[in-house]
C-alpha cells in the first residue's frame, strides 16, 4: 500500500557514508521529532536527476532551511558508495543527506517502488518529495511518469 498525507513513516534502515565508512542510519535517527524535506530519485547520476532534480535542492537548500527545516534527504535505490560519489560530484556538503535504500526495501514499504526493467535498471523507487513532521507526512508529491516538477525544491518550498 502506498503511504499518503497523515500516515506515520514505518521503520526502515537507510545507509550512509560516514568517515569511518558505510553506517546504518534508522528512520527514527532521520525524523523523529525533525522536519525532513525527502525527496527520491529512480538513480544516481541518471540525466534527470543529475540535471535537474539533486540541483534544484541544492540551489534551495538555504531557503528550504528558512523555513524549519531540519534535514533534507535524497533517497534512491542505489548502494552508499555511489550516493556517495553522486553527492561528491554534485557538491552537496552538508546541505543534502545521501542515504542508501540499496536493496529497496524501504520504497518497498512505502509503495514507491517501481519496476524499470524495461530500461536494465531493476526495481527502483518512484521520483517523488515528501514533508515530514516527526515522522508523519504532511505533504507528499509522488510523479507522473517521465516529469519532474512535483517534486523539484520550488514545489517542495512554496508547501513549507
Amino acid at each position: 500500500m502506498t503511504i499518503k498525507v497523515g500516515d506515520k513513516l514505518p521503520q526502515g534502515v537507510f545507509t550512509v557514508m560516514t568517515d569511518n565508512g558505510p553506517a546504518p542510519m534508522s528512520t527514527d535517527d532521520l525524523f523523529n521529532g525533525k522536519k525532513v524535506v525527502l525527496f527520491a530519485v529512480p538513480g544516481a547520476f541518471t540525466p534527470g536527476c543529475s540535471m535537474s532534480h539533486l540541483p534544484s535542492y541544492l540551489d534551495l537548500s538555504d531557503e528550504i532551511y528558512a523555513q524549519k527545516v531540519d534535514t533534507i534527504a535524497c533517497m534512491s535505490v542505489n548502494d552508499t558508495f555511489v550516493m556517495h560519489a553522486w553527492g561528491v560530484d554534485k557538491a552537496v556538503g552538508d546541505k543534502i543527506l545521501m542515504l542508501a535504500d540499496g536493496n529497496g526495501d524501504y520504497t518497498k514499504s512505502i509503495g514507491l517502488d517501481n519496476d524499470n526493467s524495461n530500461f536494465g535498471m531493476g526495481i527502483r523507487c518512484k521520483r517523488f518529495a515528501m514533508i515530514a513532521d516527526d515522522g508523519v507526512i504532511t505533504d507528499l508529491m509522488i510523479e507522473e511518469p517521465g516529469k519532474i516538477e512535483a517534486s523539484k525544491a520550488d514545489s517542495v518550498l512554496s508547501k513549507l
